[in-house]
């Protein structure tokens, strides 16, 4: 591509245009750069490779980056994680030294070879026919305050035209890179409000918040497998370890617990302390017994590692009680406070099975009907029982 885009008034409109169009729509990241660049290539625009980077609030990553390249037309999107340490390519790019010197903008004239010492990635972009490499740098707020918290988006664009960009060229980037930035701001803005209601609520309770219910009575009735499960002698535990040593262990308990619920498609509605309240919705025909045996597949994963665990000096104990029935889906606390999470009896009859498994020396006890729900060899009978607080006798099992 070595002819010239025109860049006047009405080529920034346009795209500037769409652009907002697209991310009023809801689209993706990738879909909106994607979109951009086809758009800037198809007007002439001799664009080569795009990347745009930012930081994400999420409890695994914390930073997304988006690279586009013309030569198939696909955007790729990498999630850098929090463990990771910065590798020695980013610590000598040239977007961490815009960073570190605070610069909103970098030219390099590759073909020339400017930079190319510098700035390894420089080399490696002239050795793949790029002639002309500009970076630029928006920060939400005030500079000093969005380069403290990461808050902006910093981007870089190149060419392999003979000759690099025409100056008029830079100057369009110039005024479509902050309302790219903005379109992709209000995505990234509200997928974080997702990742974040679904790491502290949960999926299908952040759900139901952005879809409005915010208000206290916001709930519905629903029928669900019911996971209790709760740490034995944590009060000891807490007492004995060094606190940062509590908190692995805790950590630990957890990943054994809530991660294996949510990897068997479960839903942790609350840590009650050192407890976990779970269920496993239960939808449509089969829903019942589909549900059941989720909960009794991650019950099984769970205890496997249990009994792993308990070899070590440290070994964490639990129990699990699960029961079957309906449960109010819902907010509540106070008005300035909510929180979504399930009440009514059946609930609470979980809570006392997982109570009860010390009394029997088991570490799991499920109801009856909830043993209905998969077959009969799985259960070892253990008789009816009757819990503090609950007007019936329960008829227990436990695995066989």
């Amino acid at each position: 591509m070595n002819k010239q885009a025109d860049c006047r008034g009405d080529f920034v409109q346009d795209i500037s245009d769409q652009v907002i169009a697209w991310a009023l729509e809801g689209t993706s990241v990738e879909r909106l750069l994607k979109g951009f660049c086809a758009k800037m290539r198809k007007a002439g625009f001799p664009l080569w490779r795009a990347h745009m980077a930012c930081s994400w609030l999420h409890p695994m990553f914390q930073a997304i980056s988006f690279t586009w390249h013309s030569d198939t037309g696909r955007v790729e999107l990498v999630r850098h994680l929090h463990s990771e340490k910065d590798d020695e390519e980013w610590l000598r790019s040239p977007l961490k030294a815009m960073i570190d010197n605070g610069e909103n903008e970098l030219r390099a004239h590759l073909e020339t070879g400017e930079g190319c010492n510098q700035y390894p990635v420089f080399q490696s972009f002239r050795e793949r026919g790029a002639t002309d490499y500009f970076g630029m740098m928006v920060s939400f707020g005030k500079m000093d305050e969005a380069k403290d918290n990461l808050d902006g988006f910093i981007s870089s664009w190149a060419t392999d035209r003979e000759g690099g960009f025409t100056e008029d060229e830079i100057n369009a980037l110039r005024r479509l890179f902050p309302r790219l930035a903005l379109g992709v701001k209000s995505i990234i803005r509200e997928q974080t409000a997702r990742n974040v209601l679904s790491a502290y609520l949960g999926p299908y309770a952040g759900q139901k918040v952005l879809e409005g219910q915010i208000k206290r009575g916001d709930g519905e009735r629903i029928r669900a497998i019911i996971w209790y499960n709760d740490l034995r002698s944590s009060t000891r535990l807490a007492d004995q370890m060094p606190p940062e040593e509590f908190l692995a262990l805790l950590n630990r308990y957890f990943e054994m617990t809530a991660g294996i619920v949510m990897d068997h498609g479960g839903e942790v509605l609350r840590f009650v302390g050192d407890a976990v309240l779970a269920i496993f919705a239960i939808e449509g025909p089969g829903g019942a017994e589909r549900a059941a045996r989720m909960a009794l597949a991650a019950a099984k994963s769970s205890l496997k590692l249990l009994e792993e665990d308990e070899a070590q000096e440290d070994g964490i104990q639990f129990g699990i009680g699960l029961h079957v029935g309906e449960v109010m889906y819902g907010n509540i606390g106070v008005p300035e406070r909510l929180e979504f999470s399930v009440i009514g009896p059946a609930a609470n009859e979980a809570a006392r099975m997982e109570a009860a498994t010390k009394t029997f020396g088991e570490r799991m006890l499920v109801s009856e009907a909830f043993s209905e729900l998969t077959p009969r060899e799985h259960w070892r009978a253990l008789g009816a029982h009757r819990f503090d607080g609950v007007s019936r006798e329960i008829n227990l099992f436990t695995l066989n």
